[in-house]
Protein backbone atom coordinates (compact mmCIF):
# COMPACT_ATOMS: atom_id res chain seq x y z
CA UNK A 1 0.00 0.00 0.00
CA UNK A 2 1.25 3.85 -0.44
CA UNK A 3 0.90 5.81 2.31
CA UNK A 4 0.67 9.49 0.93
CA UNK A 5 3.70 10.90 1.81
CA UNK A 6 5.37 8.29 -0.71
CA UNK A 7 3.02 9.10 -3.26
CA UNK A 8 3.98 12.63 -2.78
CA UNK A 9 7.56 11.77 -3.78
CA UNK A 10 7.63 12.75 -7.50
CA UNK A 11 5.95 15.59 -6.80
CA UNK A 12 8.21 16.98 -4.17
CA UNK A 13 11.33 16.04 -6.48
CA UNK A 14 9.33 17.96 -9.44
CA UNK A 15 9.24 20.93 -6.55
CA UNK A 16 12.63 20.67 -5.77
CA UNK A 17 14.04 20.54 -9.43
CA UNK A 18 11.44 23.85 -10.11
CA UNK A 19 13.38 25.16 -7.33
CA UNK A 20 16.70 24.58 -8.60
CA UNK A 21 16.23 25.91 -12.14
CA UNK A 22 14.78 29.40 -12.54
CA UNK A 23 13.92 28.61 -16.07
CA UNK A 24 11.43 26.02 -14.69
CA UNK A 25 10.02 27.95 -12.20
CA UNK A 26 9.43 31.31 -14.71
CA UNK A 27 7.76 28.41 -16.70
CA UNK A 28 5.39 27.11 -13.95
CA UNK A 29 4.74 30.91 -12.62
CA UNK A 30 3.12 31.67 -16.38
CA UNK A 31 1.40 28.57 -16.80
CA UNK A 32 -0.54 29.28 -13.79
CA UNK A 33 -1.32 32.61 -15.33
CA UNK A 34 -2.66 30.75 -18.44
CA UNK A 35 -5.77 29.27 -19.31
CA UNK A 36 -5.75 25.25 -19.01
CA UNK A 37 -5.77 24.89 -22.15
CA UNK A 38 -3.75 22.75 -24.96
CA UNK A 39 -2.29 25.75 -26.37
CA UNK A 40 -1.08 27.19 -23.49
CA UNK A 41 1.16 24.38 -23.29
CA UNK A 42 2.46 24.13 -26.58
CA UNK A 43 2.98 28.01 -25.71
CA UNK A 44 5.28 27.36 -22.49
CA UNK A 45 7.03 24.18 -24.33
CA UNK A 46 8.20 26.53 -27.13
CA UNK A 47 8.92 29.50 -25.39
CA UNK A 48 10.86 27.26 -22.66
CA UNK A 49 12.67 25.57 -25.43
CA UNK A 50 13.35 28.97 -26.77
CA UNK A 51 14.81 30.37 -23.99
CA UNK A 52 17.24 27.51 -23.32
CA UNK A 53 18.59 27.97 -26.72
CA UNK A 54 18.79 31.99 -26.22
CA UNK A 55 20.88 31.46 -22.98
CA UNK A 56 22.97 28.57 -24.23
CA UNK A 57 24.06 30.63 -27.14
CA UNK A 58 24.46 33.60 -25.11
CA UNK A 59 27.08 31.42 -22.79
CA UNK A 60 28.86 30.21 -25.77
CA UNK A 61 29.18 34.06 -26.75
CA UNK A 62 30.40 34.99 -23.18
CA UNK A 63 32.84 31.52 -23.66
CA UNK A 64 34.64 33.21 -26.90
CA UNK A 65 35.18 36.92 -24.81
CA UNK A 66 36.32 34.75 -21.85
CA UNK A 67 39.24 32.72 -24.30
CA UNK A 68 39.96 35.91 -25.71
CA UNK A 69 40.59 37.94 -22.51
CA UNK A 70 42.92 34.73 -21.13
CA UNK A 71 44.56 34.79 -24.48
CA UNK A 72 45.60 38.78 -23.74
CA UNK A 73 46.55 37.98 -20.70
CA UNK A 74 49.09 35.30 -21.25
CA UNK A 75 52.76 36.51 -20.93
CA UNK A 76 53.71 35.29 -24.50
CA UNK A 77 51.71 36.28 -27.06
CA UNK A 78 52.14 34.90 -30.67
CA UNK A 79 50.35 35.81 -33.79
CA UNK A 80 49.24 32.05 -33.88
CA UNK A 81 47.27 32.60 -30.58
CA UNK A 82 46.25 36.21 -31.42
CA UNK A 83 44.36 34.68 -34.87
CA UNK A 84 43.05 31.78 -33.16
CA UNK A 85 41.65 33.85 -30.10
CA UNK A 86 40.09 35.92 -32.96
CA UNK A 87 38.59 32.98 -34.66
CA UNK A 88 35.12 33.89 -34.32
CA UNK A 89 32.79 32.08 -36.82
CA UNK A 90 31.38 29.99 -33.92
CA UNK A 91 30.32 33.65 -32.10
CA UNK A 92 28.68 34.84 -35.20
CA UNK A 93 26.77 31.43 -35.55
CA UNK A 94 25.52 31.82 -32.07
CA UNK A 95 25.06 35.42 -32.36
CA UNK A 96 22.59 34.88 -35.67
CA UNK A 97 21.07 32.04 -33.12
CA UNK A 98 20.47 34.65 -30.30
CA UNK A 99 18.91 37.32 -33.08
CA UNK A 100 16.39 34.46 -34.10
CA UNK A 101 15.59 33.57 -30.66
CA UNK A 102 15.01 36.97 -29.36
CA UNK A 103 12.25 37.54 -32.78
CA UNK A 104 10.68 33.92 -31.60
CA UNK A 105 10.73 34.57 -27.48
CA UNK A 106 9.52 38.22 -28.13
CA UNK A 107 6.43 36.83 -30.37
CA UNK A 108 5.85 33.71 -27.89
CA UNK A 109 5.49 36.53 -25.19
CA UNK A 110 2.93 38.62 -27.06
CA UNK A 111 1.10 34.90 -27.51
CA UNK A 112 1.31 34.65 -23.80
CA UNK A 113 0.26 38.37 -22.78
CA UNK A 114 -3.24 37.44 -25.29
CA UNK A 115 -3.71 34.78 -23.34
CA UNK A 116 -3.44 36.09 -20.00
CA UNK A 117 -5.32 38.92 -20.78
CA UNK A 118 -8.16 36.36 -22.60
CA UNK A 119 -7.94 34.48 -19.10
CA UNK A 120 -8.43 37.72 -16.95
CA UNK A 121 -11.27 38.45 -18.96
CA UNK A 122 -13.56 35.21 -18.76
Amino acid sequence: MTTPSTALMPVRATLSRAESDPLQQAMENLGQSLPARADSTVLLDFLEDDLREGLEALGDVEAHFTDVLETLQSRRLSPLALLDAGDDYLVHQRLAVLEDVVTRVRRRLSQAAGLVRHASTT
